[in-house]
């Protein structure tokens, strides 16, 4: 598997020129987005989505490989994913499967696609509630990176995708952690767009990282930070018909990794209070809604559970510092 490959958008545009078999898959909240490419490219046919968790599923995958035979597109085709975290996985798998798999690339539309979902090859979709349960790992031909493309996001989308992007900063570089909750902290408006570098930063910590380790054997999981009691709070949302997104329960996930790290004695007291203050002063979500007994059965399903009942933990001892633990799925309770 290649490593990713970041582009800015002058560049990718030049490689899709001479595409002879290009197709678009969207997101229908940036159909401007695709109108864009599509009228600057020569897209044989493109094809809208209504993007939500609850439709993140192999019958929209089936629904876009009928699409795709019923477009004539061949092995040599590429498909060009226009959306965000949810849109990219879809189209990554759906492209991995269609004919034993054809090429496909990503044009991320959202802060947390752009640091984080769009990049690296995790392809794939939900089952019965749980979180990216059948997949692939697919590598895109290449990632654009267009902060432009984000001017449309809602408030609440930024911060969740601000979530992920101070956790790639928590895993691989903790001065640029603290620099990034500054300069927002400090900011009269905390939706502010001006972090162009701190993406590009993020996306480049997170490539090097999959580059070393594609298909998660070893240190690609640290990039799990937060995810395992995230994915946790995420199943027990929607059991429950609760409206939390993805990068919010990441951000209550990782103060929960920083408090089973002191409970550890992996990290020093304190880290989850500095957390909090920082995640809470960036109007992201600190305190699961719920106990984390009510997360341990899927927390036992994680995809990151390994025999004898235990599963992948990513520890934080400091921001930039963080190291991989198998531990029992509900060690959290027997921690104080």
């Amino acid at each position: 598997m290649n490593a990713p490959v970041l582009l800015p958008l002058t560049e990718a545009l030049a490689r899709l020129q001479a595409e002879p078999e290009l197709f678009v898959v969207y997101d229908a909240n940036v159909a401007w987005v695709a109108s864009q490419l599509t009228e600057a490219l020569p897209v044989r046919a493109s094809m809208a989505l209504e993007t939500s968790e609850e439709g993140k599923t192999l019958e929209t995958v089936q629904a876009l490989e009928r699409w795709l035979l019923q477009e004539d597109a061949s092995r040599s085709a590429l498909l060009l994913a226009v959306g965000g975290g949810i849109t990219t996985d879809l189209v990554g798998f759906a492209a991995a499967i269609y004919k034993r798999g054809i090429r496909y690339a990503n044009v991320p539309t959202t802060l947390l696609a752009q640091v984080d979902a769009a990049i690296g090859g995790k392809t794939g979709v939900n089952l019965d509630g749980y979180k990216n349960m059948l997949g692939a790992f697919r590598m895109p031909e290449f990632t654009v990176l267009e902060a432009a493309f984000l001017r449309t996001l809602p408030p609440r989308e930024f911060r969740c995708g601000l979530a992920e992007l101070l956790k790639t900063f928590l895993i691989g570089d903790g001065a640029a952690y603290g620099a990034l909750v500054s300069s927002l902290q400090s900011a009269q408006n905390k939706d502010e767009r001006g972090i162009e570098d701190d993406i590009r930063r993020a996306a480049a910590i997170k490539a090097r990282i999959v580059a070393e380790d594609p298909e998660e054997h070893g240190v690609r999981a640290k990039l799990n930070l937060g995810h395992t009691f995230g994915h946790a709070i995420e199943h027990e949302a929607r059991l429950r018909g609760a409206d939390i997104t993805h990068g919010e329960a990441v951000a209550m996930g990782i103060v929960l990794a920083a408090e089973l790290s002191e409970r550890l004695g992996v990290a020093q007291k304190g880290l989850s209070a500095q957390l909090k203050v920082d995640f809470s002063r960036l109007g992201l979500p600190v305190a699961s809604p719920y106990q984390v007994e009510d997360l341990v059965e899927a927390l036992r399903k994680d995809k990151k559970a390994v025999a004898g009942g235990k599963v992948k933990f990513v520890l934080l001892r400091a921001p930039g510092d963080v190291v991989l633990q198998e531990l029992p799925y509900d060690c959290y309770l027997h921690t104080k």
